[in-house]
């Protein structure tokens, strides 16, 4: 048995949106960025940022839709989901440049922005989707 987890702390890059699968169940969607910065052999700051989009399912999908907005920064915790090629999804941008992203099946989604920041909820608020993200195919 293989198993693995991905955690990322961000921001999002636009507000979620959310849909509902045929069967009813809540399915969320959101773009977060996460950057980190360093400084290279050159002396020079760089800044370097990933790009994931994340699913959320049922009620914690709800939550999102409700709570979060562009800008919010949120621990996810969740499944890497591999693109058909098994790494990231490659597209194309509508200018015909190529791009590749992420994308990420939460299990987890914490709240860390405070009240005002980018999201109405508080810090602590998060929730375990347990099994029932792992079971909803894409």
């Amino acid at each position: 048995m293989s198993f693995h987890t991905l955690i990322i702390v961000g921001n999002l890059g636009r507000d979620p949106e959310m849909r509902y699968t045929p069967a009813g169940q809540a399915v969320t969607s959101f773009s977060v960025a996460s950057t980190r910065q360093y400084t290279n052999s050159g002396g020079q700051q760089v800044k370097e940022t990933v790009w994931f989009r994340v699913s959320v399912w049922g009620k914690m999908a709800e939550t999102c839709n409700n709570y979060l907005k562009k800008g919010s920064k949120v621990l996810v915790e969740g499944r890497l989901v591999p693109g058909e090629n098994g790494g990231p999804r490659i597209f194309n941008r509508q200018d015909g440049t190529s791009g590749a992203n992420f994308e990420i099946n939460a299990q987890t989604v914490r709240f860390l922005s405070s009240r005002g920041e980018g999201g109405e909820a508080p810090m602590e608020d998060s929730a375990d989707l347990g099994d029932d993200g792992d079971s909803i195919p894409f």
